[in-house]
């Protein structure tokens, strides 16, 4: 009799797993079965966290254009191989001597460390007035006068601005900055413009802060019906000539937008050489970008960045790409001594390998997946988040429903960390990688990725939204 029972229970629970199973697959048929799907690559993977069994899968092994979910490769990495209490380090230094009359017959010296978040907007509380604090430990050195130059040594990172495979469209927008041994305010620049009330109309720039000395900019932006922002910023990272083409709301007394800083060492010089003239600190010399050799110098302050946990926490909730690319260089320069994006590509990858992972199932051009040329599976998402699900750090900087880039998911139907995920977006991209707690509690991890689909990114958000719902509960 009992034998019986448990005969029907578990062949009643075997119902309703396939009951399940035929759920979401009849839920993703109905979404690419819609002309806009039909001819997309589509490739998923989900797996049962704690056992690692499939419970659907579909082209789990296509290598697709991963855009944004890159991130969770190049954190993942980081966080592993650096450690989450890793900090990057800028060095103020002095050669020469300070005689007694409080003056330094030498050059004073900013040794850059590459740290992504300096003068970020993201982390102002902890870099609140940092030039300021700057000169006064300039001062507090016995330093009021240098007769010498101010020199800026970069040699922490190799002379590449930006990945070689990033589009012309992006490179010259604030989402396409590039990493540099004195990135600063995000390397990032304003440009504000105002724009007539008539359609169609050219726009004047009013303001550009910070100012760049040399930049010379073209502008041909038109004022639109159109609310939002559809200015874009072209210009190469070697020289300093911008066009900017595209809209801007019109009848706007001031409407800014951001572009890419990709000489932030000029302006972190100016504005340092101004915090030490408010101190009335004067330096008779040059600006010199060059390197220095280390042991000759006397050190002033050494400024430590947030945690490498705290900036991955921003990095993945609000997808930043410069500290992307800082991570991955910054791999190199533990490794090599130089920051080098081909040489922290290469550790990520022998990295991973060592742990099981397929090296075939990961093309990798750069930390921050703004490159098209990246290439990554499901099944290698899905392997990797895996491996990290039991790292604290790494789990806490995805992003819960409603919060970072998931933004737009429902707090209602997915409560507290019932879903933590990463997003990727570009043009006819979509992905997401992450955890989903299901309502039964089983723990899955999932990858969902499409590419080259033709219809807007809002549906189909809100198609992937309804279809990790059906997961969450039938399951």
């Amino acid at each position: 009799m009992i034998a019986r029972f448990l005969f029907v229970l578990l062949f009643t629970f075997g119902l309703l797993l396939i009951s399940a199973q035929q759920s979401f697959e009849k839920s993703l048929q109905d979404v690419l079965s819609k002309p806009e799907y039909q001819n997309a690559s589509v490739g998923i993977l989900v797996n049962d966290l704690e056992s690692g069994k499939e419970l659907f899968g579909l082209n789990a092994e296509k290598l697709l254009i991963p855009a944004s979910t890159m991130k969770l490769i190049t954190t993942a990495s980081a966080i592993r191989i650096l450690g989450d209490d890793y900090r990057f380090e800028t060095n103020i230094g002095y050669t020469g001597k300070v005689n007694r009359n409080k003056v330094l017959k030498g050059d004073l010296v900013l040794t850059g460390g590459a740290d992504p978040a300096l003068g970020s907007e993201y982390f102002q509380n902890h870099y609140f007035h940092f030039l300021q604090n700057w000169a006064q430990q300039v001062k507090n050195a016995g330093i009021e006068k240098i007769e010498g130059n101010l020199v800026l040594d970069a040699s922490i990172y190799d002379s590449e601005k930006i990945p070689a495979t990033w589009i012309w469209e992006d490179m010259g927008n604030y989402y396409g900055a590039g990493a540099s041994a004195f990135t600063v305010y995000d390397n990032m620049f304003r440009i504000t413009f105002r724009s007539p009330a008539t359609v169609g109309s050219p726009t004047k720039i009013i303001a550009t802060y910070p100012k760049i000395d040399g930049m010379t900019i073209k502008n041909e932006v038109l004022s639109a019906n159109d609310k939002r922002d559809n200015a874009y910023v072209f210009g190469s990272p070697l020289d300093k000539t911008r066009v900017i083409r595209g809209t801007i709301p019109a009848n706007r007394r001031a409407f800014t937008i951001r572009a890419a800083m990709q000489h932030p060492e000029v302006a972190l010089a100016a504005d340092l050489q101004q915090a030490l003239l408010e101190k009335g600190i004067f330096i008779s010399g040059e600006v010199l970008f060059e390197s220095v050799d280390q042991r000759k110098l006397q050190n002033i302050f050494i400024q430590e960045s947030p945690t490498l946990a705290e900036i991955t926490k921003v990095l993945n909730y609000e997808s930043v790409n410069l500290f992307a690319e800082h991570f991955l260089k910054q791999l190199a320069v533990e490794k090599y001594g130089i920051g080098n994006r081909e040489k922290g590509i290469e550790l990520v990858k022998k990295y991973w390998q060592d742990k099981g992972l397929s090296a075939d199932a990961i093309f990798m051009e750069d930390g921050s997946g703004l490159s098209h040329f990246n290439a990554v599976s499901p099944a290698f998402f899905v392997d990797l988040m895996t491996n990290m699900a039991n790292d604290k750090g790494f789990v806490a900087s995805l992003p819960e429903a409603g919060e970072g880039t998931l933004y737009s998911f429902s707090k209602a139907n997915f409560p507290g960390r019932t879903l933590q995920a990463k997003s990727g977006s570009m043009t006819r991209v979509r992905c997401y990688s992450g955890y989903l707690k299901a309502d039964s509690g089983k723990q899955l991890v999932f990858s969902i990725m499409f590419n080259h689909f033709s219809g807007s990114h809002y549906n189909l958000t809100k198609e992937i939204e309804d279809l990790l719902l059906v997961l969450k509960k039938q399951n």
